[in-house]
């Protein structure tokens, strides 16, 4: 999970350079030198960046909007020891905020990286009804009412997808064939570009710190 940010950059990063080495083809030995030290320089302010077992108003405060959601991921992620996998249970003894917060970060990472499909499939899809709830508590109603049209289209359709579920990457991709989720990935997608959820998320966790506070 943590390192979904820091992929996203690269991606972005390379992305960047790819267009601009078409303009200057003659200089690729320093473009890639350039680029190589930008990813360096990403990874290593990602992995040295601060990890707070405990938050503050003042740490809130002082948290750019750019970071502030990677902050509380962090924190939360403090519950559990290396190497620990995530449980319903156990972040259920958590505010509802960092309930939310937590939930909706793994319905993100999973959407944005291969759709519904690939939410429920991994053990994410575990925090379905949680990221439902906390969609509605941070206000996000749009996204509440597709994510719970994609657990209602789900749950029609689990028992069809096990059935043909072999644990091989070959059947996962064919349970992608004419998969009615589908057209709720592009749903989804479209609405983060016109109501951005993790600005929602940012307002909420600046309206409601003592949901995050210790």
């Amino acid at each position: 999970m943590k390192q979904l940010t820091i992929i996203l950059l690269i991606m972005g990063l390379l992305s960047f350079f790819g267009c601009n080495s078409n303009k200057n083809k003659t200089d690729d030995s320093a473009l890639e030198k350039e680029t190589q030290d930008l990813i360096d320089k990403s990874f290593e302010e990602f992995n040295d960046r601060p990890i707070y077992d405990k938050l503050t108003n003042e740490i809130i405060d002082q948290t750019s909007d750019d970071n502030l959601l990677q902050t509380v991921f962090d924190n939360i992620e403090t519950n559990f020891e290396d190497g620990e996998l995530y449980s319903v249970e156990k972040i259920k003894n958590l505010s509802e905020g960092k309930q939310a917060i937590f939930s909706i970060w793994m319905l993100q990472a999973e959407v944005n990286n291969g759709g519904f499909n690939q939410f429920y499939y991994n053990s994410s899809g575990q925090f379905s009804e949680m990221a439902l709830i906390g969609l509605k508590i941070i206000n996000a109603q749009r996204f509440a009412d597709l994510l719970d049209r994609a657990n209602k289209t789900y749950s029609e359709i689990a028992n069809d997808l096990k059935e043909k579920d072999d644990g091989t990457i070959e059947s996962f991709s064919e349970s992608y064939e004419n998969n009615p989720l589908n057209k709720l990935d592009d749903e989804f997608y479209e609405l983060d570009e016109t109501e951005s959820l993790d600005s929602i998320q940012i307002k909420y966790i600046k309206e409601n710190k003592s949901q995050f506070t210790d």
